[in-house]
């Protein structure tokens, strides 16, 4: 079983997948009066169809124990879907590239450094949320509207992988 290495989560490395959502480096402008730092669209919310609204939702995670078989991934062909550290912890992230399904070989996995959130683009494979913390709280803007918006993917027993945090 193949053991997924964990990369930091940068701009670069996370670019096929989303946006990294984070101010370390990126432009900004001054607002109310001067008091104010505004650092602006770091990523777009989007929808596929005319009737979809943007919500935003706050999402209680629990921890899984690790290591962590990865059997499934998910995706949203329908609309972005972004997720903000509220109480500042580091998490892991487990994506694949879009296409009709996910790619085993293909998949890899990112820690973020509790300052970071992650926007995935509409059609990016990735696992649920994955907290280190035994509970976590995130903010979460993604897509409503009509039609289904999550599809599934479960690997074959060749292509699991396993996720340790303690590598």
């Amino acid at each position: 079983m193949r053991t997924l290495m964990i990369e930091p989560l940068t701009q670069e490395a996370f670019a096929p997948f989303g946006d990294v959502i984070e101010t370390d480096g990126r432009d900004h402008f001054m607002i109310n009066n001067g008091s104010t730092m505004r650092f602006h669209k770091l990523a777009e919310v989007d929808t596929a169809e005319l009737g979809d609204k943007a919500i935003i939702s706050i999402f209680r995670a629990e921890s899984l124990q690790m290591p962590l078989t990865i059997r499934m991934l998910e995706r949203h062909p329908r609309g972005s879907q972004a997720f903000i550290p509220l109480l500042g912890n580091p998490f892991l992230i487990v994506v694949a590239p879009p296409g009709d399904v996910p790619v085993s070989g293909s998949v890899r996995a990112f820690l973020t450094n509790g300052r970071q959130g992650i926007n995935y683009h509409r059609g990016v494979w990735h696992h649920p949320v994955l907290t280190i913390e035994k509970r976590d709280d995130f903010l979460v803007v993604d897509r409503s509207g009509e039609g289904n918006n999550c599809d599934e993917h479960y690997f074959t027993e060749e292509q699991l992988m396993v996720l340790s945090p303690h590598q």
